[in-house]
């Protein structure tokens, strides 16, 4: 892989997420228990695995599914 082709397809989409709910990412990271540099990471796409105890609690936290969270978009 080339630093232009990222390793995987996984987009997150947790912005969109936040500004539906009108929540902040420092309120998320409070709710979740993780720092705001680790959800930053994940929010700009450059996290490279999550537990599924945090998918979890960021589920719980912006009531949604991982599917509303994550999508996957193949290269083509």
């Amino acid at each position: 892989m080339t630093e232009e082709t990222p390793e995987h397809a996984i987009h997150v989409h947790l912005d969109k997420l936040l500004a539906e709910r009108n929540m902040t990412l420092a309120e998320l990271a409070a709710r979740v228990g993780v720092t705001n540099v680790n959800l930053s990471i994940l929010k700009n796409g450059r996290a490279k695995a999550m537990r599924f105890t945090t998918l979890t609690h960021i589920c719980q936290a912006l009531d949604c599914q991982p599917g509303d969270l994550l999508s996957y978009h193949p290269h083509p």
